[in-house]
């Protein structure tokens, strides 16, 4: 994957985090694509908003996607290195690739995904970073909450 490709995806997980922070909840974006690079789905973080703590990035766009055949092939995007309960997902249902915006604020399970054989690459966008930095600084109880050490 070059990193054109990657940095047009994330975008659109970007929008998301956005979208989820402007709602008062966690910025942590998420998009699912095809392999032939069409969006399938998209979604944020809807802990808070939802009142469910299953309600991660990974998985809205996960859902949002709906059935598909096989999942071989397909990317998912996150502005934030996947939690465990997303690697699950990830490595569940095979998804190959796993694009991650940035793992400085949070190292999720995105190694163990590389050890299971998913390509992870880590772009370590600054507006990944800035956003979540910002985040925690602003909401660290929340923040917390969120990383299951509330």
């Amino acid at each position: 994957m070059d990193e054109a490709q990657a940095g047009r995806w994330l975008s659109t997980a970007l929008d998301e985090a956005r979208a989820g922070l402007a709602e008062g909840g966690v910025p942590i974006g998420a998009a699912l694509y095809g392999a032939d690079g069409v969006l399938l789905g998209r979604g944020h973080n809807r802990r808070v908003q939802d009142g469910d703590p299953s309600a991660h990035a990974e998985t809205a766009a996960f859902r949002a996607a709906g059935r598909q055949r096989s999942y071989r092939g397909t990317t998912m995007v996150t502005t934030l290195s996947p939690c465990w309960y997303c690697s699950g997902l990830v490595r569940q249902f095979g998804i190959s690739r796993v694009v991650v915006g940035e793992a400085r604020t949070f190292h999720g399970g995105h190694d163990w995904l590389a050890e299971q054989g998913v390509e992870v690459p880590v772009l370590d966008d600054p507006e990944c970073v800035a956003l979540m930095r910002g985040f925690i600084a602003e909401q660290p109880t929340l923040w917390n909450e969120d990383i299951g050490e509330g």
